[in-house]
């Protein structure tokens, strides 16, 4: 017998990587700082070994919907706006963009990504497809998961950090017709534009447009620029303003 999907899924094992682009979360895992106290209770007992009734172990985790790698909804920002209900495993595959401003972050700190960045990708990589996600590598992933460090806390107690500008925003938006965007960093709007706005202006866009972002993402530089798909799976939980996310890569060898 021949199966498309089965053949397909040995080719993908043998002609392609599979790559995690999701921080492992455990009580140390980072998360904005506005978050109260407390918030984060994972895999405490409630159903321990030597029960009588069943010999087994359960755990509950508590925790915010925007912590670690997760994906907001609109309804994170806008008022009224759709909630994780409103999307479903339509919404979990991409084709997946990665625009590398890892060595111009290394210049500036609080480099935001421009709508130029985006072009000269697609000069190089051709335009972003409809429905695509456009996920920024800047090399910030590495100071997971050192709060102060992803935060890019500085002696006056300042956070700074690159990421988006509006500007590169609209054009993967309206220029193209992008379907979400992601980063490597706790926020969208890379720290200078958010002080400059006095607001998350970028965040407050997309999620207005109805668009969906992943943050917190990891591993972008092991993927392709070009030609990989995105899958990203949450929790099926109604009414979520936020989840945390497992995203996987599948991209041609680099």
């Amino acid at each position: 017998m021949n199966y498309k999907l089965w053949n397909f899924f040995n080719e993908l094992r043998t002609d392609y990587e599979l790559v995690d682009l999701t921080h492992p979360l455990d009580n140390d895992s980072p998360y904005w700082s506005g978050i109260p106290v407390g918030s984060v209770d994972l895999g405490k007992t409630c159903f321990d070994w030597g029960n009588p009734m069943l010999e087994c172990l359960i755990q509950t985790f508590k925790f915010p919907g925007q912590f670690g790698t997760h994906i907001d909804f609109p309804g994170h920002f806008v008022k009224d706006a759709p909630l994780s209900d409103a999307y479903d495993v339509r919404n979990m595959i991409y084709p997946l963009c990665v625009v590398d401003i890892s060595a111009k972050v290394v210049r500036d700190v609080h480099y935001a990504a421009t709508a130029d960045d985006i072009i000269a990708y697609e000069k190089i990589y051709g335009e972003i497809p409809d429905g695509a996600f456009v996920a920024l590598y800047s090399d910030w992933a590495r100071h997971w998961p050192d709060m102060n460090a992803i935060s890019g806390i500085a002696d006056d107690g300042s956070e700074n950090f690159p990421g988006w500008s509006l500007d590169a925003l609209k054009y993967i938006y309206e220029t193209r017709n992008a379907a979400a965007n992601g980063h490597e960093t706790l926020d969208t709007d890379a720290s200078a534009e958010a002080a400059k706005a006095g607001d998350l202006a970028c965040e407050r866009y997309l999620l207005e447009k109805g668009k969906l972002q992943v943050e917190v993402m990891t591993n972008l530089d092991k993927v392709a620029p070009a030609g990989a798909l995105l899958f990203v799976a949450w929790p099926n939980i109604v009414g979520a303003t936020g989840l945390p996310a497992r995203l996987v890569a599948i991209t041609p060898k680099i």
